[in-house]
Protein backbone atom coordinates (compact mmCIF):
# COMPACT_ATOMS: atom_id res chain seq x y z
CA UNK A 1 0.00 0.00 0.00
CA UNK A 2 1.47 3.22 -1.38
CA UNK A 3 0.87 7.27 0.03
CA UNK A 4 -1.08 8.40 -2.72
CA UNK A 5 -1.51 12.32 -1.42
CA UNK A 6 -1.39 14.51 1.10
CA UNK A 7 -4.74 14.89 3.22
CA UNK A 8 -3.90 16.55 6.51
CA UNK A 9 -0.52 17.62 8.09
CA UNK A 10 -1.18 18.10 11.94
CA UNK A 11 1.01 18.56 14.95
CA UNK A 12 2.51 15.47 15.52
CA UNK A 13 1.44 13.14 12.27
CA UNK A 14 0.66 13.22 8.81
CA UNK A 15 -2.61 11.64 6.70
CA UNK A 16 -2.09 10.80 3.14
CA UNK A 17 -4.74 8.91 1.01
CA UNK A 18 -4.04 5.44 -0.50
CA UNK A 19 -5.15 3.73 -3.84
CA UNK A 20 -7.99 1.81 -1.61
CA UNK A 21 -10.87 4.83 -0.90
CA UNK A 22 -11.31 3.45 2.61
CA UNK A 23 -7.83 3.12 3.92
CA UNK A 24 -5.31 6.09 5.26
CA UNK A 25 -1.58 6.06 5.88
CA UNK A 26 -0.64 7.88 8.88
CA UNK A 27 3.06 8.77 9.82
CA UNK A 28 4.30 9.35 12.87
CA UNK A 29 6.55 12.98 12.85
CA UNK A 30 8.77 13.59 15.66
CA UNK A 31 7.58 17.06 15.57
CA UNK A 32 6.28 18.08 19.46
CA UNK A 33 4.54 20.78 20.16
CA UNK A 34 2.39 22.35 23.49
CA UNK A 35 -0.08 25.30 24.68
CA UNK A 36 -1.95 25.25 21.79
CA UNK A 37 1.59 25.32 19.32
CA UNK A 38 3.08 28.04 20.90
CA UNK A 39 6.01 25.84 21.86
CA UNK A 40 7.86 23.95 19.59
CA UNK A 41 10.81 21.55 19.26
CA UNK A 42 10.97 18.11 17.66
CA UNK A 43 12.02 14.64 20.11
CA UNK A 44 13.97 12.53 18.42
CA UNK A 45 12.76 9.21 17.61
CA UNK A 46 9.64 9.95 18.83
CA UNK A 47 7.39 9.44 15.88
CA UNK A 48 8.84 5.77 15.95
CA UNK A 49 8.28 5.21 19.46
CA UNK A 50 4.50 6.66 19.28
CA UNK A 51 4.37 4.63 16.27
CA UNK A 52 5.06 1.33 17.85
CA UNK A 53 3.51 1.76 21.21
CA UNK A 54 0.00 2.71 19.39
CA UNK A 55 0.18 -0.43 16.90
CA UNK A 56 0.92 -2.39 20.59
CA UNK A 57 -1.99 -0.69 22.18
CA UNK A 58 -4.72 -1.05 19.25
CA UNK A 59 -3.47 -4.50 18.69
CA UNK A 60 -4.48 -5.12 22.27
CA UNK A 61 -7.45 -3.90 22.37
CA UNK A 62 -8.26 -5.68 19.20
CA UNK A 63 -8.01 -8.72 21.16
CA UNK A 64 -10.21 -7.31 23.76
CA UNK A 65 -13.15 -6.38 21.71
CA UNK A 66 -12.36 -3.49 21.21
CA UNK A 67 -12.85 -1.91 17.70
CA UNK A 68 -9.74 0.68 16.32
CA UNK A 69 -8.89 1.96 12.88
CA UNK A 70 -6.04 0.14 12.73
CA UNK A 71 -5.13 -2.22 10.45
CA UNK A 72 -1.01 -2.74 10.12
CA UNK A 73 2.32 -0.71 10.38
CA UNK A 74 3.53 -0.66 7.02
CA UNK A 75 7.11 0.68 7.94
CA UNK A 76 8.62 2.17 11.20
CA UNK A 77 6.61 5.06 11.40
CA UNK A 78 3.89 4.71 9.05
CA UNK A 79 0.36 2.92 10.05
CA UNK A 80 -2.26 1.67 7.70
CA UNK A 81 -5.66 2.74 8.99
CA UNK A 82 -9.56 2.51 8.61
CA UNK A 83 -10.56 5.86 7.40
CA UNK A 84 -12.76 7.41 9.86
CA UNK A 85 -15.30 10.21 9.75
CA UNK A 86 -14.09 11.87 12.88
CA UNK A 87 -16.29 12.71 15.56
CA UNK A 88 -15.35 16.50 16.80
CA UNK A 89 -15.60 15.72 20.00
CA UNK A 90 -12.51 14.78 21.97
CA UNK A 91 -13.03 12.52 24.83
CA UNK A 92 -10.42 12.56 27.88
CA UNK A 93 -10.37 9.99 30.67
CA UNK A 94 -9.20 10.60 34.11
CA UNK A 95 -7.98 8.14 36.99
CA UNK A 96 -5.94 10.67 39.02
CA UNK A 97 -5.93 14.56 39.07
CA UNK A 98 -3.12 16.10 36.94
CA UNK A 99 -3.00 18.96 34.39
CA UNK A 100 -6.43 21.22 34.00
CA UNK A 101 -8.25 19.11 36.06
CA UNK A 102 -6.14 19.66 39.18
CA UNK A 103 -6.39 24.03 38.13
CA UNK A 104 -9.89 23.56 38.01
CA UNK A 105 -11.16 22.55 40.86
CA UNK A 106 -8.26 23.40 42.92
CA UNK A 107 -7.00 19.89 43.81
CA UNK A 108 -3.43 18.93 44.35
CA UNK A 109 -1.97 16.70 41.20
CA UNK A 110 -1.43 13.47 42.50
CA UNK A 111 -4.87 12.98 44.25
CA UNK A 112 -6.74 9.87 43.11
CA UNK A 113 -10.10 10.00 42.10
CA UNK A 114 -12.21 7.42 43.97
CA UNK A 115 -13.62 6.60 39.98
CA UNK A 116 -12.90 7.34 36.28
CA UNK A 117 -14.05 10.92 35.01
CA UNK A 118 -15.17 11.03 32.13
CA UNK A 119 -14.88 14.57 29.80
CA UNK A 120 -16.09 15.73 26.47
CA UNK A 121 -14.13 18.38 24.38
CA UNK A 122 -15.01 20.33 21.25
CA UNK A 123 -11.89 19.22 18.81
CA UNK A 124 -11.24 22.91 17.33
CA UNK A 125 -7.98 24.07 17.68
CA UNK A 126 -9.34 27.70 16.82
CA UNK A 127 -11.50 27.88 19.87
CA UNK A 128 -8.49 26.18 22.14
CA UNK A 129 -10.77 22.81 22.41
CA UNK A 130 -12.93 23.81 24.77
CA UNK A 131 -14.65 21.61 27.22
CA UNK A 132 -18.35 20.75 26.37
CA UNK A 133 -20.97 18.68 27.58
CA UNK A 134 -23.85 16.13 25.90
CA UNK A 135 -26.01 18.71 25.32
CA UNK A 136 -23.23 20.97 23.43
CA UNK A 137 -22.94 17.63 21.68
CA UNK A 138 -26.04 17.61 20.91
CA UNK A 139 -26.85 21.11 19.74
CA UNK A 140 -24.27 21.65 17.96
CA UNK A 141 -25.20 17.94 15.68
CA UNK A 142 -21.60 16.75 16.54
CA UNK A 143 -22.97 13.24 17.17
CA UNK A 144 -26.23 11.53 18.17
CA UNK A 145 -26.86 10.33 21.53
CA UNK A 146 -26.20 6.92 20.66
CA UNK A 147 -22.98 7.75 18.58
CA UNK A 148 -21.91 9.23 22.24
CA UNK A 149 -23.47 6.54 24.26
CA UNK A 150 -21.25 4.24 22.01
CA UNK A 151 -18.45 6.28 22.75
CA UNK A 152 -18.88 6.79 26.77
CA UNK A 153 -19.19 2.55 26.62
CA UNK A 154 -16.45 2.58 24.75
CA UNK A 155 -14.08 4.81 26.66
CA UNK A 156 -15.13 3.61 30.13
CA UNK A 157 -13.95 -0.37 28.75
CA UNK A 158 -10.40 0.96 26.82
CA UNK A 159 -9.71 3.05 30.47
CA UNK A 160 -10.14 -0.48 32.32
CA UNK A 161 -8.13 -2.36 29.72
CA UNK A 162 -5.80 -0.18 29.84
CA UNK A 163 -5.29 0.53 33.39
CA UNK A 164 -4.18 -3.24 33.59
CA UNK A 165 -2.23 -3.41 30.82
CA UNK A 166 0.20 -0.26 32.13
CA UNK A 167 0.16 -1.54 35.47
CA UNK A 168 2.04 -4.96 34.20
CA UNK A 169 4.47 -2.80 32.69
CA UNK A 170 5.04 -0.50 35.90
CA UNK A 171 3.23 2.21 34.64
CA UNK A 172 0.56 4.25 35.93
CA UNK A 173 -2.14 5.23 33.49
CA UNK A 174 -3.06 9.03 34.88
CA UNK A 175 -4.99 10.28 31.83
CA UNK A 176 -5.43 10.35 28.66
CA UNK A 177 -7.26 11.22 25.05
CA UNK A 178 -9.30 9.61 22.85
CA UNK A 179 -10.78 10.51 19.63
CA UNK A 180 -13.20 8.38 17.62
CA UNK A 181 -15.13 8.02 14.07
CA UNK A 182 -17.58 6.70 12.26
CA UNK A 183 -16.78 3.93 9.78
CA UNK A 184 -19.38 1.78 7.82
CA UNK A 185 -21.80 3.33 10.36
CA UNK A 186 -19.48 1.81 13.14
CA UNK A 187 -18.45 3.90 15.94
CA UNK A 188 -14.20 2.95 16.91
CA UNK A 189 -11.39 4.16 18.44
CA UNK A 190 -8.82 6.07 16.45
CA UNK A 191 -5.66 8.59 16.27
CA UNK A 192 -3.27 6.89 19.05
CA UNK A 193 -2.36 5.78 22.03
CA UNK A 194 1.13 6.94 23.20
CA UNK A 195 3.32 9.11 25.70
CA UNK A 196 2.04 12.41 23.58
CA UNK A 197 -1.82 11.65 24.15
CA UNK A 198 -1.46 9.47 27.70
CA UNK A 199 -0.20 10.90 31.30
CA UNK A 200 2.20 7.76 32.51
CA UNK A 201 3.73 7.94 36.06
CA UNK A 202 6.70 5.49 37.13
CA UNK A 203 4.36 3.36 39.30
CA UNK A 204 7.31 2.66 41.88
CA UNK A 205 8.29 6.41 41.60
CA UNK A 206 5.87 8.45 40.28
CA UNK A 207 8.40 10.08 37.55
CA UNK A 208 6.38 11.44 34.46
CA UNK A 209 7.00 9.52 31.82
CA UNK A 210 5.05 11.42 28.82
CA UNK A 211 5.15 14.48 27.17
CA UNK A 212 4.88 16.29 30.46
CA UNK A 213 8.82 16.31 30.58
CA UNK A 214 8.46 18.79 27.50
CA UNK A 215 5.60 20.72 27.93
CA UNK A 216 7.38 21.65 31.77
CA UNK A 217 10.54 21.16 30.89
CA UNK A 218 11.52 18.71 32.87
CA UNK A 219 14.38 17.00 30.51
CA UNK A 220 14.81 13.57 29.53
CA UNK A 221 12.00 13.71 26.90
CA UNK A 222 13.41 11.25 24.74
CA UNK A 223 14.53 8.86 27.22
CA UNK A 224 10.48 9.13 28.71
CA UNK A 225 9.21 7.92 25.29
CA UNK A 226 12.15 5.12 24.90
CA UNK A 227 11.55 3.96 28.52
CA UNK A 228 7.63 3.80 27.98
CA UNK A 229 8.61 1.33 24.40
CA UNK A 230 11.00 -0.62 26.12
CA UNK A 231 8.00 -1.73 28.53
CA UNK A 232 5.06 -1.67 26.48
CA UNK A 233 6.71 -2.54 23.34
CA UNK A 234 9.47 -4.97 24.39
CA UNK A 235 8.40 -6.05 27.35
CA UNK A 236 11.27 -5.07 29.13
CA UNK A 237 9.81 -3.99 33.23
CA UNK A 238 11.00 -5.93 35.91
CA UNK A 239 9.77 -4.15 38.88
Amino acid sequence: MDKVQLVYEGKAKIVYSTEDPDKLIIEFKDDATAFDGVKKAKIANKGYYNAQISATLFKFLEDSDIPTHFIKLISDRDMLTWKLKILLVEVVMRNVVAGSLSKRLGLEEGTALSEPILEFYYKSDELHDPMINEYHIKALNLATPEMMKQVAELSFAINDKLKDRFDQAGLRLIDFKLEFGVFKDKVILGDEISPDTCRFWDKETNEKLDKDRFRRDLGRIEEAYEEVYKRVVLDEYSP
